[in-house]
């Protein structure tokens, strides 16, 4: 079964409304509440999935994925074959979201000008919302109805072109981490907790993260990265839909169990190569993402393009997997020019 309703997220100074619509399959439904549609499960209705996409605007990938969802699931049971068909019905429910931020999505950015939320700008950065608070913080209340209600979350996010595709999860929590494994990328990063943390999340906002805030309300969470911003990529949005069935597996709404997982394991955010001063960056011939790199190699050179002097020779601080490197040329200072995560023992 399939229900969809328009859910009113906030509203605009001039009164227009800032919709989006939420999707329900399976056992549960859309039932009328005194702020707009609720979910309403059955009490032996089994377990629910949250998913959401483009929370960024210009990261549709995760959009695209969840519309070739909805078409599986509404081919279940009529001989579908393939890596991503779903041959039987839910036993549970999942609830989509495949347009999270339509403020940003309109604007194909990544944030909202200042004259919509001025402390917001990132709508990931103010969850679990607020319901009497800036534009993002009423939206993300609006969502946080449905995604405190899951036992289990996946935000669907996009790379850029040049970032190896991968899934984000709270590092040390078992559930998070077999969330991530069954979504099935080769590749995933564990979001650093507590007090290793600390500076991270006060510097960069984290902590208002989709993906912590439900970590931390105990509902498992993880974001794929799908690769690729801005364009709807094929091969991504296959890893996309692949990955939401495992998830689907994984959390018993359907009858399989998600393929086995042989991947690497690495830290996130912590083997950001910055640029020590702007200028256009030129990575060195050969280097892609995926490699193996050791401290000390070298990884591209930053050039002042007026006077061609090279003022920084960037290189890899630590051992492990490059995962990001910036294909658009001109960098400023404290731009992220290499992403290299390390390896986690096992």
């Amino acid at each position: 079964m399939h229900d969809a309703r328009d859910l009113v997220l906030a509203r605009l100074p001039s009164g227009v409304r800032i919709r989006t619509t939420v999707h329900v399959y399976g056992e549960g439904r859309l039932v009328d509440g005194p702020d707009g549609p609720e979910l309403g499960v059955p009490a032996d209705g089994g377990p629910v999935v949250y998913a959401q996409a483009a929370q960024h605007g210009r990261e549709v990938n995760g959009t695209a994925v969840l519309r070739r969802l909805h078409e599986r699931l509404a081919e279940a049971g009529e001989g579908a074959a393939g890596e991503d068909a779903v041959d039987a019905e839910l036993e549970g429910t999942l609830v989509t979201v495949p347009v999270a931020d339509p403020l940003t999505f309109d604007r194909v950015s990544y944030t909202t000008p200042e004259s919509l939320d001025a402390i917001h700008s990132n709508m990931n950065r103010c969850w679990p919302g607020d319901a009497d608070g800036t534009l993002h913080e009423r939206m993300a209340a609006s969502l946080w109805t449905f995604a405190s209600a899951a036992d289990a979350v996946v935000d669907l996010h996009t790379g850029s072109p040049a970032m190896l595709t991968h899934a984000v999860y709270m590092r040390d929590d078992a559930a998070c981490r077999g969330l991530a494994e069954a979504f099935g990328t080769d590749l995933l990063l564990a979001e650093a907790a507590g007090d290793e943390a600390d500076a991270e999340w006060s510097e960069r906002g984290f902590a208002g993260k989709l993906r912590v805030a439900a970590t931390r309300e105990g509902v498992p969470t993880i974001t794929p990265e799908l690769a690729h911003s801005r364009e709807i990529v094929p091969g991504a949005v296959d890893i996309g839909v692949r990955g939401m069935i495992g998830v689907l597996r994984h959390e018993g709404l359907l009858s399989d169990n998600p393929a086995p997982w042989n991947g690497t394991v690495a830290r996130n955010h912590l083997g950001r190569v910055e640029a020590a001063d702007s200028g256009l960056f030129t990575p060195d011939r050969g280097l892609s993402i995926g490699d193996e790199v050791e401290a000390g190699d070298r990884l591209g050179v930053v050039h002042d393009p007026a006077t061609f002097e090279p003022l920084q020779t960037a290189a890899a601080d630590r051992d492990g997997i490059v995962y990001s490197i910036a294909r658009e040329a001109t960098v400023t200072a404290g731009a992220t020019l290499v992403g290299v995560a390390e390896r986690l023992e096992e």
